[in-house]
């Protein structure tokens, strides 16, 4: 079987031929197959060992017994374990055919020179310390993803929220725009006059676009890399529109657990500066059907470690984010944009019956209803002014409860 091993070189595959293999067996194959000594290693279940620093990496403890089988910690074929070591080592790059361009005898286009300067580099450290989620935002996402639409097909987001002083993001609300997904592919229908009531809600409410939010499918989970060549495509494309260096991409997936079930598995990441970079320069091919899903073909040779190729493992490109949660300023108790069945006044008048004995600020604190009342009001100066009630907690003016309540009535009894 095939055991994945992440460390901060990236993502790596390790052989494993003996049956019910202990986790010092694993330890032994490391070593031989990727060069990393027995006593530099630690390993775990956990990807939070790659963001424990010092004397905090020794509190992972899950694989320290080297009897231990790794049936016992529920790894088999294909699943990631966790590494951390210390030192430097030598790390096996792809096999490729050096290109000859510039050899003697040989002119050396301007293209030539440009491609041989570009090293493909891991980047160390995110600029976003970390990534919180708002509880009930991110648990609406992955419960319809889940119940919904059983992780058979892709379901994305563009995440709302704030970025501290030092670096650290909070999701706060999750837009889901018009979208189509399929089992391994997920498109997104912009729609620029709802992407503009978005903002102006964003705005009132003291928020800004922070990132992107995708799934995948229980097919996609039986696949050999972290994101797929069009998801990095994809959520690079998003990342360069933002111009925020603080900008965060969010995995929903499921993994399996101890007991042989399933639980829906966060994680976040930094597309590396590189990365962003290189797909404004129009560096990546878009689609090649021959080509591995963890790889991403350059349109010019790049350097990797030392040697020249096209070909580049999409893990080079992803800088692993901390993930928190915490209780955000909004309810989430309205229906949802752009699902099924369509959000209409009816919902509205639902949910302000149910909500008749809360304050009016309190009964419309929810972004997706005042993304429905948006489509009634100006969006340059209604939309952010209601949007700014509900962040400072004030009392609605009247002649906006008016309309709200008068919107609800029209839906009928």
């Amino acid at each position: 079987m095939l055991i994945r091993v992440r460390s901060r070189d990236g993502l790596e595959r390790v052989k494993v031929d003996k049956p019910n293999p202990t986790a010092g067996d694993l330890k032994s194959l490391i070593q031989s197959q990727l060069h990393v000594p027995i006593s530099s290693q630690i390993l775990s279940t956990s990807q939070n060992l790659l963001l424990a620093k010092g004397s905090n990496i020794q509190q992972f403890k899950d694989m320290e017994d080297p009897n231990m089988l790794l049936s016992s910690l529920g790894i088999g074929h294909g699943h990631i374990i966790f590494l951390s070591y210390e030192g430097e080592r030598s790390i096996a790059g792809p096999q490729i055919t050096v290109n000859p361009s510039g050899s003697f005898g040989k002119k050396m286009t301007m293209d030539d020179l440009i491609s041989r300067q570009v090293r493909i580099e891991r980047q160390d450290k995110p600029h976003c310390g970390s990534a919180s989620f708002d509880r009930d935002a991110a648990n609406a996402f992955q419960q319809y993803v889940n119940e919904n639409l059983a992780f058979a097909i892709k379901r994305g987001g563009l995440m709302y929220g704030t970025v501290n002083e030092g670096g650290d993001v909070a999701v706060d609300f999750i837009y889901e725009p018009p979208q189509q997904g399929t089992e391994d592919s997920l498109l997104l229908f912009r729609d620029p006059e709802e992407e503009k009531q978005v903002e102006a809600i964003a705005i009132g409410l003291g928020m800004r676009r922070v990132g992107f939010i995708l799934t995948q499918t229980i097919t996609q989970g039986k696949k050999d890399y972290t994101l797929s060549n069009a998801e990095i495509r994809q959520a690079a494309e998003l990342h360069a529109e933002s111009e925020l260096k603080e900008w965060v991409t969010a995995l929903v997936k499921l993994e399996v657990n101890d007991e042989g079930g399933a639980d829906v598995h966060f994680e976040a990441f930094q597309l590396s500066d590189q990365c962003v970079k290189l797909f404004k320069e129009g560096w990546f091919v878009d689609n090649c059907t021959d080509l591995d899903l963890k790889i991403t073909r350059m349109k010019k040779d790049v350097v990797i470690l030392g040697k020249d190729t096209r070909d580049v493992d999409n893990d080079f490109f992803l800088v692993l984010v901390k993930i928190l949660d915490h209780q955000g300023p909004l309810s989430l108790t309205f229906p949802i944009e752009n699902r099924d069945p369509p959000v209409t006044l009816r919902a509205l008048k639902n949910h302000l019956d149910k909500t008749k004995n809360f304050s009016y600020v309190k009964r419309i604190s929810d972004f997706h209803l005042l993304l429905l009342l948006a489509k009634y009001l100006d969006v340059n100066t209604d939309v952010p002014q209601l949007a700014a009630c509900v962040q400072a907690k004030a009392s609605i003016p009247e002649g906006y409860q008016i309309i709200i309540d008068s919107l609800a009535s029209s839906s009928g009894n």
